[in-house]
């Protein structure tokens, strides 16, 4: 073979090696794209007049059906509704049980002088704020207008929505359950605060967050009950503390608990205690064996919300700061407690079956460019 023979082989052999790759990146690309992957945590900027000057997030799983529930989870200080979706596991859980997912973020930045640039200078939902725990006013306000959103846009079921949150985002997901409890069957206060532990960030750092108020379960139940015109019924609730914490003291989940089993009218004595995953539990039911509050008690993590990375069907979430690996994977626990524990229709999460078929024909369009490019590979000398 001649050398410009040899030159001419070589060169188409390398134009059929680039056609491979571009071949199976777009196989990838087409897979990737499918059913399964095709959801993104997004903005949407059009919802209401925003009075607490929010930002609106949202995932929501392709082919989602009507009427499916919502779940607004609220991120805790230096963190963002993206460093919140997938981190937490409630992505995961969103594809997989069917439900819509609200991200709300704090606008981080001073909130001082003709120059602000955000809400808070850490970026934490205001909790503590006269102006923005009121019900109709504020970051409560804005949040109730994107959960409106939500429901004209998606079709939300308008009793299945929930709330939960981290450290301020919990204190925050107190004040949405003081301040709207007609609007949520339930919510989780993880590493949170009572609602209305603070009306400014003195006493919330000085006397709410560590040590920590002791006020009577009445006394906080009041607090409840005067935040809206709401007689009953009132959310479920589930509390989530780390034993040791030391940026909010534990007390504060001994707290909520005297808050909210006190606006359930029901005793202040666990009905069940446990241990799930190897963290103490405790439940509070009604007459009727109706769970309406639980508290669990995590060992050995430090302040954040528990997760359980890996692939297994227990387990969730990536551990990064203030998202914790503690071998429990709290927002599935959460979803069970409200209910949500299963897909809807034996499909795949969203309402609709999963389409097998179409699974398998990208699987084998993959493995088709990956053998073609085997091939070309195996040609070159």
């Amino acid at each position: 073979m001649s050398n410009h023979d040899s030159i001419c082989r070589h060169l188409a052999l390398a134009e059929r090696f680039r056609l491979g790759v571009a071949t199976l990146t777009i196989a990838i690309g087409l897979w990737l794209s499918s059913e399964a992957f095709g959801a993104t945590t997004t903005e949407d900027v059009s919802f209401g007049n925003n009075p607490g000057n929010l930002r609106m997030f949202k995932f929501v799983p392709d082919g989602l059906a009507a009427g499916r529930p919502l779940v607004v989870a609220l991120h805790g200080c230096t963190q963002t509704a993206l460093s919140y979706d997938d981190e937490t596991g409630w992505t995961a859980l969103a594809e997989r049980l069917g439900f819509a997912l609200l991200l709300p973020q704090q606008r981080q930045g001073s909130p001082l002088g003709p120059f602000a640039t955000g809400n808070h200078i850490l970026g934490c939902f205001n909790w503590f704020l006269p102006g923005d725990i009121g019900r109709d006013q504020g970051e409560a306000l804005s949040i109730k207008q994107m959960i409106d959103t939500m429901q004209a846009d998606h079709g939300s079921d308008s009793t299945k929505v929930f709330v939960t949150g981290l450290s301020a985002g919990g204190a925050m997901t107190a004040v949405m359950l003081a301040t709207y409890p007609e609007v949520f069957a339930g919510g989780a206060v993880i590493a949170g605060l009572p609602y209305h532990c603070a009306t400014s960030e003195r006493e919330a750092t000085s006397q709410c967050m560590k040590p920590g108020k002791n006020l009577s379960p009445a006394q906080w139940g009041s607090l409840v009950r005067n935040a809206s015109p709401h007689t009953g019924p009132w959310p479920k609730v589930s509390i989530w503390h780390e034993s040791t914490d030391t940026t909010v003291a534990p007390v504060n989940a001994t707290e909520l608990v005297d808050q909210w089993t006190n606006v359930h009218g029901i005793d202040r004595t666990p009905d069940i205690t446990d241990t799930v995953q190897g963290h103490a539990h405790e439940v509070f039911t009604d007459a009727g064996g109706k769970p309406l509050v639980e508290i669990y008690t995590i060992a050995g993590m430090g302040h954040g919300t528990p997760v359980d990375p890996g692939p297994g069907p227990e387990q969730c979430g990536t551990a990064r700061a203030f998202i914790l690996d503690a071998g429990i994977c709290s927002s599935l626990q959460i979803a069970r407690f409200w209910g949500l524990g299963q897909p809807p229709g034996g499909g795949n999460g969203n309402g609709t079956p999963v389409d097998r078929a179409k699974l398998l024909e990208r699987l084998n369009d993959v493995q088709k460019a990956v053998d073609g490019l085997r091939n070309l590979i195996q040609q070159l000398p």
